[in-house]
């Protein structure tokens, strides 16, 4: 089975956390191709069964801090290449969208429908990096064996997730109220996974949240 992952953007050791995916992948038998180009991960696509976006990709117009970090990272997605993706999974491809993903792909405004939820520029945010508390908040093959935990991690407040989808992880910073940071859901013949944890190496290093991770992995290949 072959995963194609997409991975690079500013603010993140990006390539820390796609070795740690690749490295969790390949213990399920799942052989990776990890690239930054989008249109080289779109084309990958036609040979692969899995999907993982664990990249930050988007216009950068939103401010100007972004501004020293467009040449080189400042991305539209291709109408073309959202009806590849779309078709990848409607056709019965996984896809598994890590952090940031919820924030790619800004111009494609059925994304979150896709994924499932998304973050909402002038109402999402994040506290600092930090002790972070999750807990799993439903019984789902994904969710087995899970329930509460603590890692060092940020957590995204007020994303926008879809009815549809269904919820397996809250989270919380102290003094904070609970967050959705992880759901799944179904698209066509595909499934998707969604999980707003992962900022760095140390969150995925995490027990429980590999065991959350591990048990996607297979979900999404249909072996649980």
């Amino acid at each position: 089975m072959k995963n194609v992952l997409l991975t690079g953007g500013i603010y993140h050791p990006f390539d820390e956390t796609s070795a740690a995916l690749v490295s969790l992948f390949a213990e399920l038998g799942v052989e990776s191709v990890v690239t930054e180009n989008v249109a080289e991960a779109v084309a990958e696509l036609e040979h692969a069964e899995l999907f993982t976006i664990n990249a930050l990709r988007w216009r950068m117009e939103n401010d100007d801090k972004y501004a020293p970090h467009r040449a080189r990272w400042a991305f539209e997605l291709p109408e073309a290449s959202a009806s590849r993706i779309e078709s990848f999974v409607e056709s019965g491809g996984s896809l598994l969208a890590m952090h940031t993903a919820s924030i790619c792909f800004d111009t494609w405004y059925d994304f979150g429908q896709l994924l499932g939820g998304r973050w909402r520029w002038g109402s999402s945010f994040h506290p600092e990096l930090g002790p972070v508390e999750v807990q799993a908040v439903v019984e789902h093959p994904v969710t087995d064996g899970l329930s509460r935990f603590e890692l060092a991690d940020e957590v995204y407040h007020n994303l926008e997730v879809a009815a549809d989808s269904e919820v397996l992880l809250e989270a919380r910073v102290p003094g904070s109220d609970w967050q959705a940071v992880a759901w799944c859901r179904e698209w066509g013949q595909g499934r998707v996974v969604y999980d707003a944890l992962g900022h760095g190496p140390e969150s995925l290093a995490c027990s429980p949240h590999r065991r959350l991770l591990r048990q996607s992995m297979l979900w999404l290949m249909g072996e649980i």
